[in-house]
């Protein structure tokens, strides 16, 4: 009895024992947590202190330089692995916002689903390819995010090597939520820009050309990948060395497979734009203004080719005489102008050479303008008629009193000073009477005298679509309605706004319009005048639904020929059936012609950009 007592109570003080120490431990494994999370608090507190002590020696560097006070020199990595260093200025001072204009606004500034020229310029603000052409000679491509290149002899392979700590630019996911801060450029970026791309239910029919023949790419490594093409194409050096990373952190932050119709519908992070790039869009104030902040992180700052200007401003004006006295109140600091107002509103005080603080710079252009005829309206699916409202355009008359003799005619799709431009072909002449014997011949007469050609008991009459902001397309406009009076035509003009213009464009839902196009330094084109992209419903660049058999030979030919004087016969070639077939009236090449504050310093012109403005900055009075 008494031994089953003792034995009891030796358990019973094992389980105290036992219990206690439990205790014990629970409460040391208690105090060790909140002693480490208060520890990895305090470090993170620290790593966050660092960063606001790093940023705050960045800002006091770049502010000392504002203040003409010499500031700690950054250190300048290899400038023969960049592109264009030999045109930034490193002594210039940093600062200052530059304020410019659009005419236009949009709510979707993802440029692979929006094909606008002022989307594309906001993203090449914003992001950086694998090489670019240099300003001066642009035949020869030089490193941006790329670190080196090999190419195989037989130009289907390219192995890139991409440079290290390129970053994103910092943002919160509109969706989610989530911050991402510091996130490293990968070869996985570029990959998923070439898998939207050919993605065929991303909405982007009008770039998707450009990769058909592009495999695949194959990730080595974080910073190393191989691109893949199917066929021999003379722009495969431009295509793959001018690849872009694109944010996948951004466009696929959702488990599963990428959905391409949920990328073209996703309205929120289409309003954005995500780059690695010398500036990052900081503020879209909605009918007013975008506004562009210089990202201090660019990796360009360690090349030399950091922006010294740290703010850009694109106001939205509408009127160009808006524009025009904006700049003359110092309220703009650069600024394209028309024909119009350069020659009769440039000569007050403002420009005078000693005195004023405007300075005028014209240039050649390489965009041309052209009425374009939807071959899909019966009445333009006759060449023949195309050739006679052809010759009721009065081009002689159009460039001496709208373009103020400050551009030239075109009758090609190529640079005029180019090797590709044919300039054997002379501009069909303006001729009422050719246009009525060539529309006679095709069936067109009066035959009820209402003053109206007919056929099939069918007027002739159509509607010719305009963008209601631009003076100068009213003024064409109206001189062409006329000359189209005498010979019996109705043209009814349709002035609308742009976002409207461009839908009903990419729906072909009009019967004539006025556009542009810029024409690139090696031109390809596929994408505007081959038959595959006539029956495309959407986004097509070849919205008049042009398809001829010989010009598709041509292109396909153009394509694959390396030997740039054998590619220049093909294009003339080219040439010549478009000037036959006039599926366009091609119009005019205007001059570039723009003002700039005299504060911006550094402005210059080269062969393909006319006034870049990385290179300039504002000089400090």
């Amino acid at each position: 009895m008494r031994s089953n007592l003792y034995l009891n109570f030796v358990i019973t003080l094992l389980l105290v024992v036992i219990v206690g120490g439990v205790i014990f431990l629970v409460n040391s494994f208690d105090r060790m947590r909140h002693t480490f999370e208060k520890s990895s608090k305090n470090i993170e507190l620290i790593r966050e202190d660092i960063n606001k002590l790093k940023e705050n020696v960045l800002n006091a560097k770049f502010a000392a330089t504002q203040n003409n006070v010499k500031a700690a020199p950054v250190k300048i990595l290899d400038v023969k692995n960049i592109a264009n260093y030999q045109y930034f200025n490193q002594q210039a001072p940093v600062g200052g916002i530059l304020k410019t204009a659009t005419d236009s606004e949009t709510s979707n500034l993802n440029y692979l689903i929006q094909n606008e020229s002022q989307v594309s310029n906001f993203w090449g603000k914003c992001n950086s390819a694998l090489a670019t052409r240099d300003y001066e000679t642009p035949e020869k491509f030089m490193p941006l995010i790329a670190d080196s290149w090999h190419i195989s002899d037989d130009k289907l392979t390219y192995h890139i090597k991409i440079k290290k700590g390129v970053l994103w630019h910092d943002f919160t996911d509109p969706v989610s939520g989530k911050r991402w801060l510091d996130k490293e450029v990968t070869s996985e970026d570029f990959k998923f820009y070439v898998d939207v791309i050919k993605n065929k239910d991303v909405n982007c029919p009008q770039i998707r050309t450009y990769f058909k023949a592009l495999n695949r790419i194959e990730i080595l490594n974080d910073y190393e990948f191989k691109v893949y093409w199917d066929k021999k194409y003379f722009k495969t050096d431009e295509m793959t060395l001018g690849l872009m990373p694109f944010p996948k952190h951004l466009y696929h932050a959702y488990s599963g497979k990428f959905d391409g119709k949920k990328f073209n519908e996703d309205a929120k992070r289409n309003s954005m734009i995500i780059g690695c790039g010398p500036y990052y869009l900081a503020e879209v104030q909605k009918g007013r203004r975008y506004i562009f902040k210089r990202f201090e992180k660019y990796f360009g700052r360690e090349y030399g080719i950091m922006p010294k200007i740290e703010e850009l401003v694109y106001n939205v004006v509408k009127l160009p005489n808006t524009r025009l006295q904006m700049m003359k109140s110092q309220s703009l600091d650069l600024l394209g102008l028309n024909a119009d107002q350069w020659k009769n509103h440039t000569k007050s005080a403002e420009f005078d050479v000693k005195t004023g603080f405007l300075k005028k710079v014209k240039a050649p252009g390489r965009s041309y303008s052209y009425i374009a005829w939807n071959l899909q309206n019966e009445l333009f699916r006759s060449k023949k008629v195309r050739r006679a409202m052809t010759h009721l355009v009065n081009r002689d008359y159009i460039l001496k009193f709208v373009y103020n003799n400050l551009a030239r005619i075109t009758t090609g799709p190529f640079v005029i000073d180019s090797p590709f431009y044919d300039k054997s072909i002379k501009p069909i002449n303006f001729s009422i009477a050719k246009a009525l014997q060539i529309l006679a011949l095709e069936g067109w007469q009066d035959t009820d005298g209402d003053g109206i050609l007919d056929k099939n008991g069918k007027n002739f009459e159509f509607t010719f679509m305009i963008v209601s902001a631009s003076e100068t397309q009213k003024k064409i406009s109206e001189i062409i309605k006329e000359d189209m009076r005498k010979v019996g035509i109705k043209m009814n003009i349709l002035p609308i706004e742009w976002s409207v213009f461009i839908d009903r464009i990419n729906k072909k839902k009009f019967d004539a319009c006025t556009l542009g196009w810029t024409a690139t330094f090696e031109p390809d084109p596929y994408q505007i005048w081959h038959s595959s992209q006539a029956d495309v419903k959407q986004n097509s660049s070849n919205f008049i639904s042009f398809k001829n058999k010989e010009a598709d030979k041509l292109i396909e030919q153009i394509r694959v020929t390396f030997d740039i004087e054998k590619r220049a016969d093909l294009c003339k070639k080219f040439h010549r059936l478009i000037s036959d077939e006039q599926p366009y009236t091609f119009m005019m090449v205007p001059n570039k012609l723009f003002i700039y504050n005299k504060r911006l310093q550094n402005v210059r012109t080269f062969p393909l950009d006319v006034a870049p403005t990385d290179i300039m900055w504002i000089e400090n009075k």
